[in-house]
């Protein structure tokens, strides 16, 4: 999977002076089924000022809306409980 990009900020928001909203999108492998979207989108929707996550199976990403940027740690241990791997460079 040469040159796929293991995460990726599309877009960032600020509302008047003190919300700023995130939407970052990562790579998943392993999914299969509803029950993997399923099992990513509760261990993402976990981690700490994650406000909406959206998982796509046919595509293997995950974009998850924050007030924060997430570390990459916590995203990676998420995606690790659920039983998947984040796909890095």
């Amino acid at each position: 999977m040469g040159g796929l990009s293991w995460h990726k900020t599309v877009a960032r928001i600020v509302v008047g002076n003190r919300e700023t909203v995130m939407e970052s999108t990562f790579k998943v492998q392993g999914m299969t089924c509803q029950h993997c979207v399923n099992a990513v989108t509760d261990e993402l929707s976990a981690i700490p000022s994650v406000s909406a996550v959206v998982v796509d199976l046919d595509n293997g990403s995950a974009v998850v809306t924050s007030e924060n940027e997430i570390p990459l740690e916590l995203v990676r241990a998420a995606i690790d409980e659920a039983g998947y791997e984040l796909i890095s460079q």
